[in-house]
């Protein structure tokens, strides 16, 4: 998010709400019977991170109207939770050494260790959410679901030179947009939203949600410290992001089959070969175009409600999408 709209004080505010009652769970059980595993898990929570889930989640709620933000700060918190659970176990998965600029888990104590931590956390997350009603539960319960059949789907496809547009999206609607959409969906169940209310909230947070793992991929191309975590990382994992699928698909003869061997061999020394190839597919532009569609359609979800202070900051938030790779 630009500087602009991290200075809005409903944002400040609202991430400030946020950390007081991740502190407070965190001190409740540092003071409990699950101290050791807590003190493990923290030092993921506390490492940073958007906090973007979270903070949809509040600023969804003011938006349909929600009139006492207490009732939605617990599900706001459960969702940091599972989020942070999520990255423990992706970092097991892909073994990556950092996360938030410190060592990941499993590299700083061990691979058993880091899977505790991670199942606690969803555990945590879980016990709090549950406090909620049967629909809230039915739906995190669904949007974890989608994140593990996400997960073992993108696993199928690394290095899969066949993977298809269609593979992508499905990974990423599961992965990284239900969990914004669901947000956004049961922030505004808990305000009492109306059933279109609610249907434009789960849609506006969809299409964002795309848009941001597409950045992130794309980010992941061009270089980005904001990333925080090293450039290549995907083409590394042999991760099938959208514009290496777009290149391998509409590029032919030589230049495919150069491409499949950058994959394939990949080093750092062949950054250039691989930009080159992106380059000439027209890749980095289609994804630009794609991001742009998907973040113009988050829009028109937001414009079904009245200009408000909130909807203005949900609506630069969407536009700092768009610029973050600018």
């Amino acid at each position: 998010m630009a500087e602009s709209v991290l200075e809005n004080s409903i944002l400040v505010e609202r991430r400030l709400e946020i950390e007081d009652a991740l502190h407070s769970v965190i001190e409740s059980s540092m003071n409990g019977p699950y101290a050791s595993a807590m003190n493990l898990a923290r030092e993921i929570l506390l490492a940073g991170g958007k906090r973007i889930r979270p903070i949809l989640t509040l600023l969804a709620y003011d938006l349909v109207g929600g009139q006492d933000r207490n009732e939605v700060i617990d599900f706001a918190v459960a969702t940091e939770l599972i989020h942070t659970a999520t990255l423990i176990h992706d970092d097991i998965y892909d073994g990556a050494k950092l996360r938030r600029g410190v060592q990941t888990l499993h590299e700083k104590h061990g691979l058993d260790h880091a899977i505790i931590g991670g199942d606690f956390l969803f555990v945590m997350g879980f016990g709090i959410g549950g406090r909620y009603d049967e629909q809230i539960v039915r739906i995190m319960a669904d949007t974890c679901a989608a994140i593990a059949a996400g997960e073992l789907k993108q696993l199928q496809h690394i290095s899969d030179l066949a993977t298809t547009p269609e593979d992508y999206y499905e990974i990423v609607r599961g992965k990284t947009a239900g969990p914004f959409s669901s947000a956004c969906e049961c922030a505004a169940i808990i305000a009492g939203a109306t059933e279109a209310e609610i249907q434009s909230m789960r849609e506006f947070g969809m299409e964002l949600g795309i848009a941001f793992q597409l950045v992130d991929d794309l980010l992941d191309l061009t270089g980005d410290e904001r990333m925080g975590k090293p450039r290549g990382t995907d083409v590394h994992e042999g991760k099938m992001t959208l514009p290496i699928i777009h290149s391998l698909t509409l590029l032919h003869g030589e230049a495919r089959r150069n491409l499949a061997d950058v994959l394939a061999e990949f080093r750092d020394d062949r950054w250039d070969e691989l930009e080159e190839l992106l380059v000439s597919g027209d890749s980095f532009g289609y994804c630009n175009i794609l991001i742009h569609n998907h973040l113009e359609r988050a829009l028109e979800h937001l414009y079904q409600f009245p200009k408000s202070e909130v909807r203005d900051v949900l609506e630069s938030i969407t536009r700092q999408v768009m610029t973050r790779n600018d």
